[in-house]
C-alpha cells in the first residue's frame, strides 16, 4: 500500500523586524506634522484675536485739538499771481496755526497788499487774525490800513480804529467800532465802518463826525 508523501514541513516564519521606537516616533511626527502646525496656527489666531486691542469707540469722534499745531517766529509769507506779480505780503513777531478753524493768529501784525490796478494796501496792527489764505484779516489794537496809488492820483486814504475787518479780495472794509477815516485835510469819525473799495461806496455809522478839506480854488 502506498502511503501518501508527507510534505516537508515548512519552515517557521520569521517575524519582521521590528524598527527602533525612535524611528516609529519619527515616522508619526512625520504623518502628523502638517496637521499639527495647522491645529497651532489656528490657536495662534484665536489667541492674537481674542487678544489685539481694538481702535477706541470714540476715536473716529475725536475733537480736533484747539491748540497750536505749529507757530513761527520773525516770519514772512507771501502769495503770488499767476503771472508772477506779488499779491500779498504777511509778516508778524510770531505765527500761530490752529487746526479746529484753519486760522492763523500773528503778533505785531504787517501787511501788504498790491491790487491789479496798481494800488497798495499797508495795514498793522498788535494782533491779527487771518483765515488760511490771508484773503481775510481782522486787526485788533491799534489797527491802521492805508491805501495809496491806483488811478487818479488820489490822496492816500488812511483808515484807523481798534478793530478793522478787512476782505483782501473784494476789496471791503468793515468796522463795528469807532473808526476815523483821514483823506488829505479831511477828517472823519464814526461809531462804525462798512467800506467798498470797488464802489467807491462808504457807510458810516453814528454817531459821526466830518471836517473837510476845502478844494483848492484853481488859479484864474
Amino acid at each position: 500500500m502506498e502511503l501518501p508523501l508527507l510534505a516537508p514541513p515548512a519552515a517557521p516564519a520569521h517575524a519582521a523586524p521590528r524598527m527602533p521606537w525612535h524611528w516609529r516616533l519619527r515616522e508619526a511626527l512625520s504623518s502628523y506634522l502638517p496637521l499639527l502646525l495647522m491645529g497651532l496656527l489656528a490657536l495662534a489666531t484665536w489667541w492674537l484675536v481674542n487678544n489685539t486691542p481694538g481702535a477706541p469707540a470714540d476715536a473716529a469722534r475725536a475733537p480736533v485739538r484747539s491748540d497750536p499745531d505749529y507757530t513761527m517766529q520773525g516770519f514772512t509769507l507771501q502769495r503770488f499771481a499767476d503771472d508772477g506779480r506779488l499779491l500779498l505780503q504777511l509778516e508778524g513777531d510770531q505765527l500761530r496755526h490752529f487746526p479746529d478753524s484753519d486760522t492763523v493768529e500773528v503778533d505785531t501784525v504787517r501787511i501788504q497788499s498790491y491790487s491789479a490796478d496798481g494800488s497798495r494796501t499797508h495795514a498793522t496792527a498788535r494782533r491779527a487774525l487771518s483765515n488760511a489764505d490771508a484773503s481775510e484779516v481782522q486787526l485788533l489794537g491799534g489797527a491802521q490800513i492805508e491805501r495809496s496809488g491806483g488811478p487818479g492820483n488820489a490822496p492816500p486814504m488812511r483808515f484807523e480804529g481798534e478793530f478793522l475787518h478787512a476782505f483782501l479780495r473784494t476789496e471791503q472794509l468793515r468796522s463795528h467800532l469807532p473808526v476815523v477815516l483821514r483823506q488829505g485835510g479831511s477828517e472823519i469819525r464814526a461809531g462804525g465802518l462798512d467800506y467798498n473799495h470797488l464802489t467807491q461806496q462808504a457807510v458810516f455809522k453814528g454817531p459821526v463826525k466830518a471836517r473837510f478839506q476845502p478844494a483848492a480854488r484853481s488859479a484864474r
